[in-house]
């Protein structure tokens, strides 16, 4: 995703792209592995945007991204992203009920504010929501707040002894991750599958919810 990610930015940044980045939300991401991909080969990647469709809060797209290493496809990631739009009118806001206890924590994590712009650095995110706190405030958030991809990555890392050669790890991103604060991660098996979680370990908020299968 990091080594593809520029690519994809030009074409989000292209003036044909259908939602503005600014303020883009990244809702969901979906990262399919064919197979491991090893230090020195080359890969090349392209990448597209598909299925653009209304949501309650503005509209959605895909952000496709694949990686093939000699003309064979060994990696494909595809991003949903909301571009928030005004209703006119606008309207209640809906109720989203009582929120369930979330699952045994089997780690807990300090997310410290280095990792906004050191995951920044290494990924050509720039996004000021996640490194500057004037940014933040700018979108509506009292503090910068961590990337989505590193909530995913930060769970694999934990998940990798575990990871089979090949598999599909599909995410949600709930709530944002303020920047410093401290996170609870749970995982649990599922025959030869994994779920795993994140929530705030304060008061049990959603992060990300997501599954290997």
């Amino acid at each position: 995703h990091v080594l593809g990610f520029p690519l994809s930015l030009r074409l989000m940044t292209s003036p044909g792209f259908p939602i503005p980045l600014t303020g883009v939300v990244h809702v969901a991401n979906r990262i399919t592995v064919h197979r491991p991909v090893e230090v020195g080969e080359r890969v090349d990647f392209h990448t597209y945007a598909e299925n653009l469709r209304p949501h309650e809060r503005g509209r959605q797209l895909d952000v496709v991204l694949v990686g093939s290493i000699g003309g064979e496809e060994v990696w494909r990631g595809v991003s949903t992203y909301l571009g928030k739009e005004r209703a006119s009118g606008g309207g209640p806001r809906r109720d989203r009920g009582d929120r369930p206890a979330p699952p045994a924590a089997s780690a807990r994590w300090r997310v410290t504010p280095r990792v906004g712009t050191d995951y920044a650095r290494v990924s050509g995110d720039h996004n000021p929501i996640h490194t500057s706190k004037l940014g933040a405030r700018l979108f509506g958030f009292p503090r910068p707040i961590a990337h989505g991809m590193w909530s995913k990555a930060r769970c694999l890392a934990a998940l990798e002894p575990r990871l089979p050669e090949a598999y599909t790890v599909d995410v949600a991103f709930k709530l944002p991750v303020p920047l410093p604060s401290t996170v609870a991660f749970s995982a649990s098996p599922n025959g030869a599958d994994w779920d795993f979680a994140l929530h705030s370990a304060r008061d049990g908020r959603p992060h990300l919810t997501g599954s290997v299968r």
